[in-house]
């Protein structure tokens, strides 16, 4: 008799998909709002948008997923951070139009499904939706044997927001005299991790590692834990802005650094002038340009700097609103260049001052 055959033998483990339900329904109820009508399980999430709140509402949505990052969670073994990582990526692009999160999902795809892992990736997410204000409204696990290696995943997920149809923030408000706001990131964020592995590998630098300076506590810094700093969550910090001023544009810093992020929003006719003396840039990216013999034209281009999130403001609400900002947020702010020209021209150039 030929050998039976069932989907286990196969490598997919449907009694730990259970399990795995049973260890984040609990997780899922810690990241939730008043519009959310429950159900973990079902086919879809289920979200009542209040439209009494608004005149004419219109939704944003936007996705990412970690990239390759997560080949240092995989061999450190840590879990617990890519998630926020996953929701800062898709919350932080939506609010730079001005939306308010309403609700996240995310896909995980795994090559062996082990529910505690899966705990702690889901811990990250729930951590980043809370951050944001966002519902985890759902989301879905898949047990991929033979395309992913048993002890390797991937993560991505998408956000749902809205904003009121007369406040969308498109940087067409932008004026040459505007002033840059800068926030500042909380490391390397999620974007350029191809670089850093490369540097890592062809140096052959462990994890490991002391770093040449201190952690933000004061204490010996470590490679590894530096690198695996989530992903700044800019939403608390700027939403409350959005009722108070009126923003110009604003900007994520993500793949394309901070020339390619800027000009993106610029109206056409309109440069900007972007001074790099004017932030402290965390030693993070000097250790990977010492390390790699990187040029620091290609380090702008590929990393944030130092730069998470960028406001384009007047210059009269300028000083009002980084007061605003240091009171909502513990990271530090600077006034990091200003905007230039003459609207109607080529334009949308970043020139480093």
């Amino acid at each position: 008799m030929p050998e039976k055959i069932d989907y286990r033998k196969s490598g997919v483990n449907l009694a730990a998909a259970d399990r795995v339900v049973d260890e984040i329904r609990n997780l899922v109820r810690k990241a939730d709002r008043d519009e959310v009508m429950h159900g973990i399980g079902g086919f879809a999430g289920l979200f009542a948008l209040d439209t009494k709140k608004y005149r004419e509402p219109v939704l944003v949505s936007g996705t990412d997923g970690v990239g390759t990052k997560l080949k240092l969670a995989f061999e450190m073994n840590r879990h617990d951070t890519v998630g926020e990582d996953c929701v800062a990526m898709c919350v932080n692009d939506i609010l730079v139009q001005g939306a308010e999160p309403l609700f996240f999902l995310d896909y995980l795809a795994v090559g062996e499904l082990k529910p505690k892992q899966v705990a702690r990736i889901v811990a990250g997410v729930v951590a980043g939706c809370r951050k944001a204000g966002c519902a985890l409204l759902g989301g879905e696990t898949a047990e991929m044997p033979g395309f992913y290696p048993p002890d390797e995943y991937d993560l991505a997920g998408f956000a749902v927001g809205v904003v009121e149809r007369e406040r969308i923030v498109d940087g067409s408000a932008i004026e040459s005299g505007h002033l840059l706001l800068g926030i500042a990131s909380s490391g390397v964020h999620s974007n350029g991790f191809s670089l850093v592995r490369k540097v890592l590998e062809i140096k052959n630098i462990p994890l490991d590692t002391r770093m040449p300076y201190k952690g933000e506590d004061g204490r010996e810094a470590i490679l590894g834990t530096e690198l695996l700093k989530p992903t700044e969550i800019y939403v608390p910090a700027v939403l409350p802005l959005l009722d108070r001023f009126a923003i110009g544009g604003m900007a994520h810093i993500t793949g394309g650094g901070l020339p390619g992020n800027l000009a993106r929003i610029l109206p056409a006719g309109l440069n900007i002038r972007l001074c790099t003396d004017r932030w402290e840039r965390p030693g993070i990216f000097d250790f990977i340009r010492e390390q790699g013999g990187i040029d620091m034209e290609e380090m702008y281009r590929v990393f944030n700097m130092g730069i998470g999130f960028v406001l384009i403001v007047s210059p009269q609400d300028a000083p009002e609103i980084q007061e605003a900002l240091q009171q909502n947020t513990t990271n530090r702010t600077w006034i990091i260049g200003e905007v230039t020209g003459e609207k109607g021209d080529v334009g949308r150039k970043v020139i480093f001052a």
